[in-house]
């Protein structure tokens, strides 16, 4: 072997090494930052929210460092299939139709999923009420799944949005009777804004385990069982000492930890 050849061999070793070691020192998160109180931005573009903190948190017990990779919500499962990151954290319900795709952490949360519509409308999240209106939803989303499931069937119209903010300009112009996703979103981003003042939940929350879920977890590309079980360990842990708890307290002031 000739000097030449030598040194672009150990180039590439070193290469390669590093990149390990990149690996090894880091966790890419991806996320759609439209969510608050989950993930959202400051007003200085800043990432904040429930799950920024908690992928903080799981990066700090697993001794790496978080990078996280903004993506459109529909497009994270496809993003993370493609190598662009190694992690979802994005208010991503654990459904059976998503676990064909990817694995899922235990669930971390649970949150209730409620329809929301103006004050005196007499609206409920039943198909005899709904029929012939037009529900909004965001794309990509188990409550997507589920309004086109249950109501798209049955004679309610479906408005499918990239982004949250959209459903509720669109809510508050009349383009649609009412819309469906997290409670906590729509409390935080909506309901509690001036601009949701004539607004409220209608009716009790959704529920259905096919579509809905059964709570909020971290994805993985499946069959990734060492990520799995690093990220698994470090939410077990922050479970076990009450942090999750605890941090749960200090956003929505009751603790929506899955036990």
């Amino acid at each position: 072997m000739n000097w030449k050849m030598a040194f672009c061999v150990g180039a590439t070793a070193l290469v390669g090494l590093t990149g390990i070691a990149h690996a090894q020192d880091t966790l890419r998160i991806g996320l759609e930052a439209s969510y608050p109180p989950f993930e959202s931005k400051s007003p200085e573009g800043k990432l904040e929210g429930f799950d920024i903190d908690v992928s903080n948190m799981i990066c700090e017990r697993m001794k790496v460092k978080c990078v996280f990779v903004e993506n459109a919500f529909d497009g994270l499962i496809p993003a993370l299939n493609a190598r662009k990151f190694d992690v979802i954290n994005s208010a991503m319900n654990i459904t059976a139709k998503r676990k064909q795709a990817i694995d899922f952490t235990a669930p971390v949360y649970v949150v209730p999923i409620q329809m929301v519509a103006k004050n005196g409308s007499g609206l409920q999240p039943t198909v005899a009420s709904l029929k012939g209106k037009t529900i909004g939803v965001a794309q990509g989303t188990s409550q997507e799944d589920f309004v086109k499931a249950h109501w798209a069937t049955a004679g309610v119209k479906v408005q499918s949005y990239q982004a949250q903010d959209q459903i509720w300009s669109d809510l508050l112009s009349g383009r649609v009777d009412a819309a469906v996703q997290e409670s906590q979103t729509a409390q935080d981003s909506f309901l509690s804004k001036p601009a949701g003042k004539d607004y409220a939940f209608a009716g009790a929350p959704l529920t259905d385990p096919v579509t809905l879920g059964e709570g909020t977890g971290l994805a993985v590309r499946k069959g990734d069982k060492a990520t799995h079980d690093k990220v698994q360990a470090a939410i077990d842990s922050l479970k076990k000492d009450g942090s999750l708890s605890k941090l749960s307290l200090k956003y929505f002031k009751r603790d929506i930890i899955a036990k």
